[in-house]
């Protein structure tokens, strides 16, 4: 297995555990919640769901499919599932990081840890997929 193949598949890990705990925190006065991506995906943003489906079907192609001919699906599905993760995840980061109301609202360090993961799956996936063999 490619170093960056390791990679690949420790920053998905790390972007599906992410996706369950606290993303962001509201705070008015005294009183304090959390909100995770579950939450978010289940309140309203439904796109969020393509988060823990592409990063867990990347997963399970990594561990089990290495190539199919000469394409490197599992390589290709990781650099598609990083874009569509980090896009979304920003997209969550703008909508938290426009409200002008009462309510204080903060992005969690586990927020911004599955952000990086999931740069840091799209790059290395890309280059993953980019060194695979290329047949004669």
């Amino acid at each position: 297995m490619h170093k960056f193949k390791k990679a690949s598949l420790s920053a998905a890990l790390v972007v599906v555990l992410c996706f369950f705990l606290p993303w962001i925190q509201v705070s008015c006065g005294s009183a304090k919640d959390s909100i995770s991506g579950i939450d978010l995906a289940r309140d309203n943003q439904s796109l969020l769901w393509l988060i823990p489906i592409l990063i867990v079907a990347t997963l399970l192609v990594g561990f089990f499919k290495r190539t199919h001919g000469n394409l490197d699906l599992g390589s290709l599905l990781g650099f598609v599932a990083g874009l569509v993760s980090a896009y979304l995840m920003n997209r969550e980061r703008v909508r938290a990081e426009d409200n002008p109301g009462l309510l204080q609202i903060n992005l969690t360090g586990w927020f911004w840890l599955g952000l990086g993961a999931s740069i840091v799956l799209a790059v290395t996936s890309a280059i993953d997929f980019l060194k695979s063999p290329k047949p004669r």
